[in-house]
Protein backbone atom coordinates (compact mmCIF):
# COMPACT_ATOMS: atom_id res chain seq x y z
CA UNK A 1 0.00 0.00 0.00
CA UNK A 2 1.93 3.04 -0.54
CA UNK A 3 1.64 6.22 1.35
CA UNK A 4 3.88 8.93 3.12
CA UNK A 5 6.16 7.86 6.04
CA UNK A 6 7.02 10.17 8.45
CA UNK A 7 9.49 9.36 10.34
CA UNK A 8 10.45 11.33 13.94
CA UNK A 9 13.56 10.20 15.90
CA UNK A 10 16.69 12.30 17.45
CA UNK A 11 19.06 9.38 16.37
CA UNK A 12 20.20 10.25 12.79
CA UNK A 13 21.66 7.11 12.01
CA UNK A 14 18.46 5.22 12.70
CA UNK A 15 16.53 7.61 10.79
CA UNK A 16 18.89 7.44 7.56
CA UNK A 17 18.78 3.32 8.10
CA UNK A 18 15.05 3.51 8.51
CA UNK A 19 14.42 5.53 5.44
CA UNK A 20 16.64 3.25 3.14
CA UNK A 21 14.67 0.60 4.14
CA UNK A 22 10.77 2.25 3.70
CA UNK A 23 11.96 3.63 0.45
CA UNK A 24 13.14 -0.05 -0.45
CA UNK A 25 9.81 -1.06 0.58
CA UNK A 26 8.55 1.43 -1.50
CA UNK A 27 6.94 3.84 0.50
CA UNK A 28 7.67 8.04 -0.10
CA UNK A 29 9.31 8.91 3.50
CA UNK A 30 9.61 12.65 5.81
CA UNK A 31 12.31 12.53 8.45
CA UNK A 32 12.42 14.78 11.23
CA UNK A 33 15.02 15.29 14.21
CA UNK A 34 12.38 16.66 16.30
CA UNK A 35 8.76 16.30 17.32
CA UNK A 36 8.57 20.02 17.28
CA UNK A 37 9.97 19.95 13.16
CA UNK A 38 6.42 18.00 12.31
CA UNK A 39 4.29 20.45 14.65
CA UNK A 40 5.97 23.14 12.50
CA UNK A 41 4.89 21.81 9.27
CA UNK A 42 1.77 19.75 9.92
CA UNK A 43 1.42 17.04 7.41
CA UNK A 44 -2.26 16.52 4.96
CA UNK A 45 -4.09 14.31 7.23
CA UNK A 46 -6.11 13.12 3.88
CA UNK A 47 -3.02 12.10 2.39
CA UNK A 48 -2.39 8.26 2.64
CA UNK A 49 0.36 8.27 5.45
CA UNK A 50 1.29 7.40 9.44
CA UNK A 51 3.78 8.37 11.76
CA UNK A 52 6.77 6.64 13.00
CA UNK A 53 7.62 7.86 16.21
CA UNK A 54 10.36 7.88 18.82
CA UNK A 55 9.38 8.11 22.70
CA UNK A 56 12.42 9.57 24.63
CA UNK A 57 13.70 12.83 22.34
CA UNK A 58 15.06 16.13 23.31
CA UNK A 59 12.54 19.02 23.58
CA UNK A 60 8.27 17.56 22.71
CA UNK A 61 8.57 13.82 24.23
CA UNK A 62 6.96 10.92 21.51
CA UNK A 63 3.66 10.81 23.86
CA UNK A 64 3.55 14.83 24.27
CA UNK A 65 3.41 14.49 20.42
CA UNK A 66 0.84 12.20 20.12
CA UNK A 67 -1.18 14.70 22.42
CA UNK A 68 -0.69 17.54 20.66
CA UNK A 69 -1.59 15.65 17.35
CA UNK A 70 -5.11 14.58 19.13
CA UNK A 71 -5.72 18.28 20.33
CA UNK A 72 -5.09 19.53 16.68
CA UNK A 73 -7.15 16.72 15.07
CA UNK A 74 -4.74 14.87 13.53
CA UNK A 75 -5.98 11.73 12.38
CA UNK A 76 -3.06 10.08 10.87
CA UNK A 77 -2.25 7.10 12.98
CA UNK A 78 0.91 6.66 14.96
CA UNK A 79 3.96 3.45 15.19
CA UNK A 80 5.59 4.03 18.16
CA UNK A 81 9.35 2.86 17.55
CA UNK A 82 11.27 2.79 20.24
CA UNK A 83 13.96 1.70 22.66
CA UNK A 84 12.22 2.96 25.41
CA UNK A 85 9.28 0.50 25.98
CA UNK A 86 8.13 0.15 29.48
CA UNK A 87 4.83 -1.47 30.07
CA UNK A 88 3.30 2.29 31.01
CA UNK A 89 4.13 4.02 28.44
CA UNK A 90 3.02 0.94 25.73
CA UNK A 91 -0.36 1.49 27.52
CA UNK A 92 -0.58 5.36 27.51
CA UNK A 93 0.62 5.11 23.78
CA UNK A 94 -2.01 2.46 23.02
CA UNK A 95 -4.93 4.00 25.08
CA UNK A 96 -4.45 7.67 23.47
CA UNK A 97 -4.52 5.37 19.57
CA UNK A 98 -1.35 4.85 18.49
CA UNK A 99 -1.71 2.00 16.11
CA UNK A 100 1.16 -0.60 17.37
CA UNK A 101 4.28 0.11 19.80
CA UNK A 102 7.45 -1.32 18.28
CA UNK A 103 10.68 -1.61 20.14
CA UNK A 104 13.93 -1.30 18.50
CA UNK A 105 15.94 -3.53 16.94
CA UNK A 106 12.81 -4.60 14.75
CA UNK A 107 12.35 -6.81 11.85
CA UNK A 108 11.64 -5.09 8.30
CA UNK A 109 8.92 -7.81 8.19
CA UNK A 110 6.92 -6.13 11.31
CA UNK A 111 7.39 -2.62 11.03
CA UNK A 112 6.09 -3.03 7.39
CA UNK A 113 2.95 -5.13 8.68
CA UNK A 114 2.47 -2.01 11.31
CA UNK A 115 2.57 0.58 8.28
CA UNK A 116 0.12 -1.44 6.44
CA UNK A 117 -2.29 -1.38 9.21
CA UNK A 118 -1.81 1.76 9.83
CA UNK A 119 -2.31 3.03 6.72
CA UNK A 120 -4.96 0.52 6.01
CA UNK A 121 -6.87 1.84 9.17
CA UNK A 122 -6.27 5.33 8.19
CA UNK A 123 -7.63 5.07 4.77
CA UNK A 124 -10.97 2.96 6.14
CA UNK A 125 -11.58 6.59 8.42
CA UNK A 126 -10.97 8.38 5.86
CA UNK A 127 -13.51 6.92 3.65
CA UNK A 128 -16.14 7.09 6.46
CA UNK A 129 -15.70 10.39 7.51
CA UNK A 130 -16.37 10.97 3.62
CA UNK A 131 -19.22 9.13 3.45
CA UNK A 132 -21.01 10.42 6.61
CA UNK A 133 -20.23 14.29 5.38
CA UNK A 134 -21.56 13.67 1.81
CA UNK A 135 -24.23 12.17 3.61
CA UNK A 136 -25.01 16.09 5.90
CA UNK A 137 -24.32 17.69 3.08
CA UNK A 138 -27.51 15.57 1.62
CA UNK A 139 -29.65 16.13 4.26
CA UNK A 140 -28.94 19.72 4.12
CA UNK A 141 -30.90 19.74 1.08
CA UNK A 142 -33.78 19.13 3.27
CA UNK A 143 -36.57 21.83 3.42
CA UNK A 144 -37.71 22.60 7.13
CA UNK A 145 -40.80 20.49 6.21
CA UNK A 146 -39.00 17.47 4.59
CA UNK A 147 -36.38 17.43 7.40
CA UNK A 148 -39.85 16.56 9.45
CA UNK A 149 -40.95 13.87 7.22
CA UNK A 150 -37.51 12.86 6.97
CA UNK A 151 -37.57 12.51 11.10
CA UNK A 152 -40.50 11.29 11.05
CA UNK A 153 -40.05 8.47 8.58
CA UNK A 154 -36.61 6.78 9.89
CA UNK A 155 -39.15 6.52 13.41
CA UNK A 156 -41.30 4.30 11.47
CA UNK A 157 -44.55 6.69 11.02
CA UNK A 158 -47.04 5.57 8.01
CA UNK A 159 -48.11 8.67 5.65
CA UNK A 160 -51.51 8.84 7.94
CA UNK A 161 -50.08 9.57 11.23
CA UNK A 162 -47.48 11.40 9.58
CA UNK A 163 -49.90 13.99 8.30
CA UNK A 164 -51.84 13.53 11.36
CA UNK A 165 -49.08 15.10 13.57
CA UNK A 166 -48.23 17.97 10.74
CA UNK A 167 -51.20 18.66 10.31
CA UNK A 168 -51.56 18.07 6.81
CA UNK A 169 -53.07 15.67 3.89
CA UNK A 170 -51.60 12.29 3.13
CA UNK A 171 -51.03 12.98 -0.45
CA UNK A 172 -48.76 16.08 0.56
CA UNK A 173 -46.87 13.77 2.57
CA UNK A 174 -46.21 11.25 -0.01
CA UNK A 175 -44.86 14.18 -2.18
CA UNK A 176 -42.78 15.36 0.90
CA UNK A 177 -41.46 11.65 0.93
CA UNK A 178 -40.71 11.17 -2.49
CA UNK A 179 -38.71 14.43 -2.14
CA UNK A 180 -36.61 13.26 1.03
CA UNK A 181 -36.30 9.79 -1.06
CA UNK A 182 -34.81 11.57 -4.12
CA UNK A 183 -32.35 13.99 -2.54
CA UNK A 184 -31.58 11.49 0.31
CA UNK A 185 -30.79 8.97 -2.92
CA UNK A 186 -31.97 6.46 -1.42
CA UNK A 187 -34.34 3.84 -2.96
CA UNK A 188 -35.81 2.07 0.37
CA UNK A 189 -36.79 2.95 3.95
CA UNK A 190 -34.41 0.73 5.23
CA UNK A 191 -31.58 2.67 3.38
CA UNK A 192 -33.15 6.13 4.34
CA UNK A 193 -33.27 4.68 8.17
CA UNK A 194 -29.59 2.89 7.78
CA UNK A 195 -28.16 6.95 6.74
CA UNK A 196 -30.20 8.20 9.52
CA UNK A 197 -28.15 5.87 11.76
CA UNK A 198 -24.90 6.58 10.58
CA UNK A 199 -25.69 10.32 10.67
CA UNK A 200 -26.57 10.21 14.49
CA UNK A 201 -30.18 11.36 14.01
CA UNK A 202 -32.56 8.67 15.42
CA UNK A 203 -32.42 10.08 18.87
CA UNK A 204 -32.75 13.55 17.63
CA UNK A 205 -35.58 12.89 15.48
CA UNK A 206 -37.29 11.68 18.46
CA UNK A 207 -36.50 14.62 20.65
CA UNK A 208 -37.53 17.05 18.00
CA UNK A 209 -41.27 15.18 17.65
CA UNK A 210 -41.58 15.75 21.33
Amino acid sequence: MPGLVHVIDDDASFRAALERRLKLAGYDVETYSSAQQLLDRLPDPDAPGCILLDVQMPGLSGLELQRHLIERGSMLPIVFVTGYADTPTTVLAIKAGAEDFLTKPTSSERLINAIERAMARHEAGRHQRSEFNSLRGLVATLTPRERQVFNLIVRGKINKQIAHELGTTERTVKAHRHQVMEKMQVHSLAELVSNAERLGLLDLSRDSSR
